[in-house]
């Protein structure tokens, strides 16, 4: 099992985890259009190459057994020290098995490498798995607004970690 960047062959895979995780999480929330529109809008190939070779951003994957299995996707503003965790996603098929909390670490790891001292999630209010993961892990709720996915509006949640990151219980 290794933590690494995602590199431009890590696509296809990063796209699979989060179209099922998307089809998985999210059926009483999103219809199943709405959320494969949403991982294909998110996740093609291109905005994943996009993503690879931004400044101020990464994706982290998790292999286990030479397959991606879980991915991080984080951002960060040098200016104000701000990272921003936009999505842990694990497949549903190795979810219960620390994947989650392993790929907070080292998306924690790294913002705090690179001097950022305030790290915000976004998660869909109605998203009760996503949200208690953070708040498990002693993320605060700080806020709500609004999040558009496909042509309709959905209340996130905003979750705050301040330096030093050390994570709670979980």
């Amino acid at each position: 099992m290794t933590i690494r960047p995602a590199t431009d062959a890590d696509t296809s895979a990063i796209l699979r985890v989060a179209e099922r995780s998307w089809k998985h999480d999210y059926p009483d929330i999103l219809t199943r259009e709405t959320a494969e529109t949403a991982a294909l809008d998110w996740y093609t190939p291109e905005q994943i190459a996009s993503e690879l070779h931004k400044s101020q951003g990464q994706i982290l994957v998790f292999n286990r057994e030479e397959t991606v299995v879980g991915f991080a996707h984080t951002t960060w503003n040098y200016t104000e020290r701000e990272g921003y965790i936009l999505r842990i996603y694990v497949d549903p098929d190795h979810r219960r098995a620390g994947i989650g909390r392993a790929l907070l670490e080292a998306a924690l790891s790294d913002l705090d490498e690179k001097g950022i001292d305030q790290i915000n999630a976004m998660v869909l209010v109605a998203n009760e798995p996503g949200n208690d993961f953070y708040e498990q892990f002693g993320f605060e709720h700080v806020d709500e607004s609004e999040t558009t996915i496909g042509d309709k509006s959905y209340p996130e949640n905003r979750y705050v970690l301040e330096r030093p990151f050390e994570l709670a219980g979980g």
